[in-house]
């Protein structure tokens, strides 16, 4: 029986995209594969994130410009990835994408992915501190990743200093409120524009906690799009 390639995450690593999860196409749920397209000649799904500062350093150093620079960078590296270390395989890219992708879901099934009060994933090892990059089919043959076996950090969390940190009040009884986080992130004088204080007083994963220029970056695009949209 032939061996199977071992998944080469070097460069991926090196990039700044750290965190990676193989998925077999004939193990995904039905609802899932539902969300992906025609899968005609691939046999994976890969999903790939970052967790932590690096990635952030890696775009900055890029200098590329543009309105969505991580996402840009992001679609350079997998490029890249392919050229230099899989040139026999081919891909296509889902995500950053125009089709919707259940990147929670994903997230989930590879075992990063918690719910957290401040509705931002989180994971024992990263905090809050990482997020989704990638998610493309491949025609590669790697062993399937298992699930990252990690229970939520929130559960064990008995102070919850995240709920007391949001000035919005908007976790108040373990219950968000999206109404009253976007109001309060709207008004004038906001301590949240460019940040979610519940989201960085939050203990877990604090020494990977983005630094302010990337959360200006984030947060600032979110707040542009909710004063598109609402």
């Amino acid at each position: 029986m032939n061996e199977r390639p071992a998944f080469q995450a070097d460069f991926l690593n090196q990039s700044g995209i750290n965190r990676q999860h193989v998925f077999s196409l004939d193990a995904l749920p039905m609802d899932v594969l539902a969300t992906l397209g025609t899968t005609d000649g691939y046999r994976q799904l890969i999903l790939l994130g970052h967790g932590g500062r690096q990635l952030w350093e890696r775009v900055k150093a890029s200098n590329i410009g543009g309105d969505h620079p991580i996402d840009d960078y992001c679609r350079q590296t997998v490029s890249r990835w392919f050229s230099n270390d899989l040139p026999d395989r081919r891909y296509r890219l889902l995500y950053p994408g125009e089709r919707p992708v259940g990147l929670q879901q994903l997230g989930t099934l590879a075992g990063w992915h918690h719910p957290s009060p401040f509705m931002v994933g989180i994971d024992g090892e990263w905090g809050s501190w990482f997020a989704y990059r990638a998610a493309l089919l491949a025609d590669t043959d790697f062993a399937p990743f298992l699930p990252v076996d990690r229970s939520s950090p929130c559960e064990s969390c008995q102070e919850k200093p995240c709920i007391a940190a949001c000035p919005a009040k908007a976790l108040e009884g373990g219950n968000f409120s999206l109404q009253k986080c976007i109001g309060y992130r709207r008004s004038t004088g906001s301590k949240c524009q460019f940040t979610c204080l519940a989201r960085v007083d939050c203990p877990v994963g604090e020494e990977h906690r983005y630094d302010d220029a990337q959360l200006r970056h984030s947060y600032g695009r979110s707040l542009d799009d909710l004063k598109k949209y609402r």
